[in-house]
């Protein structure tokens, strides 16, 4: 396993591109098949790529705003000291390893937005304080991102009474889906194999170690208090920020008392903003931090716009629907889950987005599934699976982290191939156990 997995290390820094290069090339693969396999002419599928440009434009920036939110959160006093205290738990690059993966993966279960941020972080602060090869430990964080818990869109919405597919197959509970004794099994199984594939990586004879910057990480800034104009005073004040603060956190408190606490984007956006706000000492303090995240965050900017072009061409030019109806034409019921799993994650590279995916593809496949009269359980599932899977070599998902890390996809894209195999062994090990023995 070492042997292949330093093989796979060496290939991909050798020959992946950046994610952006990487974005150019899956327009051009999907532009080239819209005329090939969908019969379209240049000019549709650039009119197609066209109108999907901006349809992640809302999405990209909540996205931008979890990061930098996040960031300048981690880079407060009191989180630094906290971060420190869990980091000292790990004295050893093993250690280390378990105790991020761990975090990570319970993080990401809870809610894939609040993990992303916190695995980034808690690998950084590893990264700054243990002997521990840095993209090893950043590969590790992201492992957990394939969970699927409870903040899972797709198993949520197929609960709920009135869905657009509730005619076709009905109101499915999440008893039979998320919480299902062979998906908790399944979660379990994954956290376990995550943990031991990344304890059995022996770090390479010259490490790479984070690239801390010798600015203070706290954000502050040298004031010379006898030469400050009114408009300094302000920018140090404590008022500001605090202000603020307060503001966003009496939102929150009156949303929760009045609704109760639902976990979603915007609710991590406004906890992050709030506690950033509130343990920055002063407005200038917490300009200075937004503006390393907003380094940070340059890979999202850029490159979700690119994705969304790619979903509007495979959409508009047919190539989803054809692809999945390729797929159910030689399914069986019992074959079928497994199929949709492999299915999904295939599109999920191209189309790295669960909510868009879903309104493409989902319609298909649960039709199909209650033709077929496959279990829509399973299948729900496995399409929630297939979704999450191929995001370990999507660097789509990886773009937040690999921002707060200052890496680049091919640092960490190597152990997480080989990890990909080995959770689509267990995955597909689990539908094909589930069509043999029900």
């Amino acid at each position: 396993m070492q042997a292949i997995t330093n093989f796979s290390v060496r290939v991909v820094q050798r020959y992946l591109p950046s994610a952006f290069v990487l974005a150019v090339m899956l327009t051009a693969i999907v532009f080239v098949l819209g005329m090939a396999v969908g019969g379209e002419s240049p000019q549709n599928m650039a009119h197609y790529w066209g109108d999907g440009f901006s349809n992640l434009f809302t999405f990209g920036m909540q996205m931008t705003l979890v990061l930098l939110t996040g960031y300048v959160l981690a880079l407060t006093a009191p989180v630094q000291r906290l971060l420190t205290g869990l980091t000292r738990q790990a004295n050893t690059p093993k250690q280390a390893l378990v105790l991020t993966i761990v975090v990570s993966f319970v993080c990401y279960y809870l809610n894939w937005g609040f993990g992303m941020v916190a695995g980034a972080i808690l690998a950084r602060e590893m990264g700054r304080r243990v002997a521990v090869h840095f993209p090893l430990i950043v590969a590790a964080a992201y492992g957990g991102e394939l969970v699927r818990g409870p903040s899972s869109s797709i198993p949520l919405v197929i609960a709920t009474p009135d869905h657009f597919m509730e005619d076709a197959i009905g109101i499915v509970p999440v008893a039979e889906t998320l919480y299902s004794v062979w998906n908790m099994a399944l979660t379990a199984g994954l956290l376990g194999l995550l943990v031991l594939f990344f304890m059995l990586q022996k770090q390479p004879d010259k490490i790479v170690r984070l690239r801390v910057d010798s600015e203070d990480e706290q954000g502050k800034t040298a004031v010379d208090k006898s030469h400050q104009t009114p408009s300094d005073r302000i920018e140090n004040s404590r008022w500001p920020t605090l202000f603020m603060g307060l503001l966003a956190a009496g939102y929150l408190l009156n949303k929760v008392v009045a609704q109760g606490f639902s976990i979603n984007l915007n609710t991590i956006i406004l906890v992050f903003l709030a506690l950033g706000l509130l343990l920055h000492q002063n407005p200038a303090s917490y300009l200075h931090a937004a503006e390393k995240a907003v380094h940070a965050a340059r890979g999202i900017i850029i490159q979700f716009p690119l994705y969304a072009g790619i979903a509007g061409m495979m959409t508009s030019a047919g190539l989803v629907t054809q692809f999945s109806e390729a797929i159910i034409s030689f399914a069986t019921p019992a074959t079928f889950p497994l199929l949709t799993f492999l299915s999904a994650g295939a599109v999920n590279f191209f189309i790295p987005s669960g909510g868009g995916q879903w309104a493409i593809q989902g319609p298909i496949m649960m039709e199909a599934a209650a033709a077929l009269g496959a279990d829509p359980a399973q299948t729900i599932m496995a399409f929630t699976w297939g979704d999450g899977w191929t995001n370990q070599i999507q660097p789509f998902w990886a773009l937040p982290l690999l921002g707060v890390a200052g890496l680049s996809a091919r640092d960490i894209m190597g152990y997480l191939v080989i990890w990909l195999g080995i959770s689509g062994i267990a995955i597909v090990s689990t539908f094909v156990a589930l069509a043999v023995f029900g």
